[in-house]
């Protein structure tokens, strides 16, 4: 039985046509990811010097390694192309039902800017984010008309967290009739901090004394400078998440009792603590109680934002399919799973 069949044995549709706009750690996960899929193919990738297309689908090995060795898909033969508007350039060329925006959100507008390329090509189609900052979102939910005009269903903070575990204490909050706080704690490991480079950027910009400007004007040597004061390790309290605006949006918490906080290792792939969500509520019977979500410690940074980004853009491709564009967070729907 070939593939076609066994597709139509399992009553799947054509397969969703993907696309990742960044290529680095995170870009490059999201590719391996969907190599493995039925119900995806991945035939476009871009990064900031050139991006790579192929209807019939992209060679997931040869696109990394090209882009290890050389620094951009564009460099991928015979179906590279160099460019200094990389994006621009593949939305006018490419037949994409859906892309991944595995992009730096370094300034916070930057993803919205991307948004809004998007929404001036006349491209229609899905398009899913897994960005963290509150301020970000919001400006992507500002935009809920203009991306409803354009013909665009819009995923945001579909990551881990925001994402899975947003829409984790969005189900949790079910038990109770009032939510009394929601409390996110994360764990990453990472074995090498130059494959995440703009992702541990936006976790500095976190920190006490720095912001998201001065994380991203810091050189690669004055990061090492900093972990090298802190033995790689980065620890984060109060963060400016999206998971408070999305819960708030849904109707689930104030965003005054949402906190989120977490601990990345920047030396080591093992988790430094586990990744958790606790939502404490009262029930309908008056008694106080907390829901525990917890994310198996042998799940990497990279699986748990990636599995959802494309869990969340295989729903937005039915809603799309169904008409029904604009802004949705990963707190109102749920996400996919995609074979």
């Amino acid at each position: 039985m070939n593939s076609e069949q066994i597709k139509n044995s399992l009553n799947i549709s054509p397969a969703i046509r993907v696309g990742v706009l960044g290529f680095g750690g995170l870009g490059q996960a999201a590719a391996k990811v969907v190599a493995g899929k039925q119900e995806m193919i991945l035939v476009a990738a871009a990064d900031q010097k050139g991006y790579a297309y192929a209807a019939d689908g992209l060679n997931t090995e040869a696109s990394i390694a090209t882009y290890q060795s050389q620094g951009s898909v564009g460099y991928l033969e015979p179906i590279g192309t160099l460019t200094n508007q990389s994006i621009q350039d593949l939305i006018e060329i490419a037949q994409v039902d859906g892309y991944f925006l595995a992009l730096p959100n370094l300034p916070n507008d930057f993803i919205p800017n991307v948004a809004k390329e998007f929404i001036k090509s006349g491209w229609r189609g899905v398009l899913v984010d897994a960005i963290k900052r509150t301020t970000a979102v919001e400006q992507l939910l500002a935009m809920k008309e203009e991306l409803q005009a354009a013909g665009i269903t819009y995923m945001t903070g579909c990551g881990a967290t925001p994402g899975l575990l947003t829409a984790a204490a969005a189900l949790a909050a079910q038990s109770y009739a009032e939510i009394h706080q929601v409390e996110i704690t994360f764990g990453v490991g990472i074995a090498n901090w130059e494959a995440y480079r703009a992702t541990v950027r936006e976790d500095i910009g976190h920190m006490p004394g720095y912001t998201v400007e001065t994380a991203r004007a810091m050189t690669d040597a004055e990061v090492e400078a900093l972990l090298d004061k802190t033995n790689g390790v980065l620890t984060l309290t109060n963060m400016e998440h999206a998971d408070d605006v999305m819960l708030e949006v849904a109707g689930i918490v104030g965003r005054d009792r949402v906190t989120v906080g977490g601990v990345v290792d920047t030396r080591n792939p093992k988790k430094p603590l586990s990744t958790n969500v606790k939502v404490t509520g009262r029930t309908f019977e008056g008694k106080i109680s907390t829901h525990t979500f917890t994310l198996g410690d042998e799940t990497s940074m990279a699986a748990n934002v990636c599995g959802p980004a494309f869990g969340y853009l295989k729903a937005g491709r039915q809603l799309h399919q169904r008409g029904i564009y604009g802004i949705f967070t990963a707190a109102e729907i749920m996400p996919q799973f995609v074979r």
